[in-house]
């Protein structure tokens, strides 16, 4: 193709701004002026109809550019539709760009490998960030965004909105018009951001066994129906976790603790790090606190308060 572009392009994942940015970049490639004429965009639906899809990838380019065919939720392709495509992608209109934007399709369907037949770069994966890097990567973005935000404020942000590029994506634009600096620090993400996301369990433990109580007591309070019999459970879990790795680390075996918790390397960082901060005689009595607030729960005590000194205890031992 002269434009340099490949006759079908499959954007695929579930990470939504990849995607929307994928598509954007195909569809500043059309003729200026023409665009009108040269897009045809259009929905897998029950309605859409083999020979309209045909048509229209068949079709000449207006002008000397090229033509742009997108069809969203391609996931949902009826079989008639995707033989139709499988077979136009035989012989392609040379002037002609198929785009099939889907947050899944199947590696062993028939669509996706007639697609990534059409060449190495065909399908643009759009798999979201793993959890774990997603911190250093809206960080990345930000500064794409010409701001500087560094990982204690990425991990802020994503604490309160989620983990969905696109609403990331949304807020660092945000915070960019509102804060003065292009320096953007945690405390302009308190200040600006409202938390609309749901606080997870782990982070709450993270937080927690790192012994920030100020921090651990937000995210607490934004715990909606959160169980106290279920958290002081996952509490529990957590000290023991740490008197593993604070016991493998005093024989000088840290090597060994993702083994000995079953976990992978990167899920026991957390816990390697807030270990630490204790001593075996610390956690014991963490535990030992674990024990009397479930006691305490069962016995018809005061949830709130015996929840709350639990947190006090495991942030401060002694």
């Amino acid at each position: 193709m002269a434009s340099g572009l490949l006759a079908a392009y499959l954007v695929v994942g579930e990470n939504q701004l990849k995607r929307e940015t994928a598509i954007k970049r195909l569809r500043a490639r059309l003729e200026g002026g023409l665009e009108a004429f040269n897009l045809d965009e259009m929905s897998a639906s029950a309605n859409l109809e083999p020979a309209d899809v045909a048509i229209s990838l068949n079709t000449l380019p207006v002008g000397t550019g090229i033509r742009l065919v997108l069809i969203h939720d391609a996931n949902r392709i009826a079989k008639a539709v995707s033989e139709t495509i499988i077979a136009y992608l035989e012989n392609p209109n040379p002037d002609c760009v198929l785009c099939l934007d889907a947050q899944k399709l199947a590696k062993n369907t028939r669509l996706y490998k007639a697609v990534a037949k059409v060449g190495r770069q065909s399908v643009i994966d759009c798999t979201p960030v793993k959890s774990y890097k997603l911190p250093e990567h809206v960080a990345k973005h930000a500064r794409a965004l010409g701001m500087q935000l560094d990982i204690v404020a990425a991990k802020e942000l994503i604490s309160r909105v989620g983990e969905d590029m696109v609403l990331l994506d949304r807020q660092l634009r945000t915070l960019k018009e509102l804060c003065e600096s292009p320096h953007v620090t945690q405390a302009d993400v308190e200040r600006y951001i409202a938390r609309t996301a749901e606080v997870k369990p782990w982070e709450f433990l993270d937080t927690l066994a790192a012994g920030d109580i100020q921090r651990s007591l937000e995210l607490y309070r934004h715990m909606t129906n959160a169980s106290h019999h279920a958290l002081v459970a996952l509490i529990e879990r957590r000290v023991r976790e740490l008197i593993c790795a604070r016991s493998l680390m005093d024989r000088g075996q840290s090597a060994r603790i993702a083994s000995e918790l079953k976990r992978q390397e990167w899920q026991v960082r957390s816990v390697v790090s807030a270990a630490r901060h204790h001593t075996q005689e610390s956690l014991i009595r963490c535990l030992s606190a674990c024990e009397t607030c479930e006691r305490e729960l069962k016995s018809g005590s005061d949830e709130e308060t015996s929840f709350l000194t639990l947190l006090f205890v495991f942030c401060d031992p002694a």
